[in-house]
């Protein structure tokens, strides 16, 4: 498994209910990032992304390093709280992405995505959150 950064855009973010549960004193560097290409969804209490084909469609977070020492079990327990299965039917699931910085490089990242019982949910209901930006939601 790659030791990739995670892109963070829900309650996981600097200043999120989740944050300091489940990142603080495991990070190397924290900094603002965004996903192309997807729509930022309410969910109860937490979003969800799920990737549109339109590529002006963004969601707004950060880009979140693990310090190597933390990074076996920021993973574990950012996958058990997104609950996020190998066999990929999870409430979230787990891709390597690309997010643009504020610079415009990219980068790879680990993103949670809306599993696909939760997005197939999300398209006939969907909840978008116009702005992109779950803090300004």
């Amino acid at each position: 498994m790659t030791a990739l950064p995670f892109f963070v855009y829900g309650t996981l973010r600097t200043g999120g209910a989740n944050q300091a549960v489940h990142l603080a004193g495991r990070c190397a560097d924290v900094r603002p990032a965004v996903l192309e290409g997807a729509v930022l969804h309410a969910g109860p209490g937490y979003p969800y992304a799920v990737p549109d084909p339109d590529p002006e469609q963004r969601i707004t977070g950060e880009l979140v390093a693990i310090r190597p020492g933390a990074y076996a079990a920021a993973l574990t327990a950012l996958d058990r709280l997104e609950d996020c299965r190998d066999d990929g039917t999870g409430e979230y699931v787990r891709r390597r992405l690309p997010v643009r910085l504020p610079d415009g490089r990219t980068a790879d990242a680990w993103v949670y995505l809306a599993g696909p019982a939760v997005a197939a949910r999300l398209r006939l209901r969907p909840a978008p959150v116009s702005s992109g930006d779950w803090f300004r939601r």
